[in-house]
C-alpha cells in the first residue's frame, strides 16, 4: 500500500465519511465478536481457537501474541492483496480481511465482496488487535479493554496508524496511546514489533517487522518482514536498501513496541492529535 504525499489528502477524506479450555471457549467468543464474516468463522478465527498457550518474552511485550496471530494467517495467496484509490472504496472496506468491531463499534470494515482482502496498513492493524485481544483473553482480562480506550479512541488510532497526515506512523501511534515505545536500536528490534518503511520510489508499506537481512560480512542489507503484499498477498517479504540494490530508504523505518500491560501509560485524549471530526 502507497501512502505518497500525493495520497495522504484523498486517504483522510475517503476513510473519514497456559491456555484451559475454559480460556479456549473465550478465545472463540473473541475472535467471533471481532470479525463479523458471513459465513462463520474464518480460517484465521478458527486457527486461533486452536492455537497452543503464548509464552510471555522477559520484557512482556505484545511480540509474541503478535507472532502467534501471524502464523494463524494463510500465505499460500487465498488472502489476496486489494487496494484501489480510483474509485476510492474507503466507504465500504478499511484495508482488513474481516470487519474488526470494538466494543460493540465496527471500526475497520472487511471488503464485502468476502474474499478476505487486505492492504498492508489493514492487515497490520488487524494483527495489532487480533493480539492485543489473544493476549487480554489469555490473561483472563476484558477483550475490549485496549489500555481504557473507547471505540472512537480505536478509530482515530486506526487513522494514525493508517497514515493519514504527516508524520503519523503505527509507531506514533503505539507511543501516543500509551501502549508501548519506538525502537530507534536497529540492534534491539526484534519479530513483532510494527513499523513501516519508506521507498525511493514514493512509495511505502506497513509491516510486521521480523527480521534484518545481513549479508556474508554480517552488514545489514535489508529488512524481512510480513505484511499484505501487491503481488502475493498476505505473506512474508524481503527488501533490499536502496544502498544495496534494493529501494528501501534506511532512515525511513519506523519501528515501535508495544509493551507490559502493566506498562501501559495513561490515556490523555487531550495530547493525541485528532484525525476525525
Amino acid at each position: 500500500m502507497s501512502l505518497d504525499s500525493r495520497t495522504h489528502e484523498v486517504y483522510r477524506r475517503s476513510i473519514l465519511g497456559p491456555a484451559s479450555l475454559l480460556l479456549a471457549s473465550l478465545a472463540f467468543v473473541c475472535w467471533v465478536v471481532l470479525s463479523r464474516p458471513a459465513a462463520g468463522p474464518s480460517p484465521v478465527d478458527a486457527w486461533l481457537v486452536h492455537a497452543s498457550p503464548v509464552l510471555d518474552d522477559a520484557e512482556g511485550s505484545l511480540n509474541p501474541y503478535v507472532l502467534k496471530v501471524i502464523d494463524a494467517f494463510p500465505k499460500d495467496g487465498s488472502y489476496p492483496y486489494r487496494w484501489k484509490l480510483k474509485p476510492p472504496e474507503y466507504d465500504i472496506y478499511n484495508g482488513v480481511s474481516q470487519d474488526v468491531v470494538y466494543q460493540g463499534k465496527v471500526v475497520a470494515k472487511g471488503h464485502p465482496n468476502g474474499t478476505r482482502c487486505s492492504n498492508c496498513c489493514g492487515l497490520t492493524f488487524e494483527v495489532f488487535c487480533r493480539a492485543m485481544r489473544l493476549r487480554n483473553v489469555r490473561k483472563g482480562l476484558p477483550s475490549d479493554d485496549f489500555n481504557g480506550m473507547s471505540g472512537d479512541d480505536l478509530f482515530n488510532l486506526m487513522l494514525i496508524w493508517f497514515i493519514v497526515a504527516p508524520k503519523d506512523c503505527p509507531q506514533k501511534a503505539i507511543e501516543w496511546y500509551g501502549l508501548g515505545r519506538k525502537i530507534e536500536n536497529w540492534d534491539e528490534a526484534k519479530p513483532g514489533d510494527f513499523g513501516d518503511l519508506s521507498r525511493n520510489n514514493d512509495s511505502g508499506h506497513s509491516v510486521i517487522f521480523m527480521g534484518w537481512e545481513r549479508d556474508a560480512f554480517r552488514k545489514t542489507v535489508g529488512i524481512r518482514y510480513f505484511s499484505s503484499n501487491s503481488h502475493t498477498g498476505v505473506g512474508f517479504q524481503t527488501e533490499r536498501f536502496s544502498d544495496t540494490g534494493g529501494k528501501v530508504l534506511r532512515d525511513l523505518i519506523h519501528l515501535g513496541r508495544v509493551g507490559r500491560i502493566e506498562d501501559y501509560r495513561r490515556l490523555d485524549r487531550a495530547a493525541i492529535p485528532a484525525r476525525h471530526p
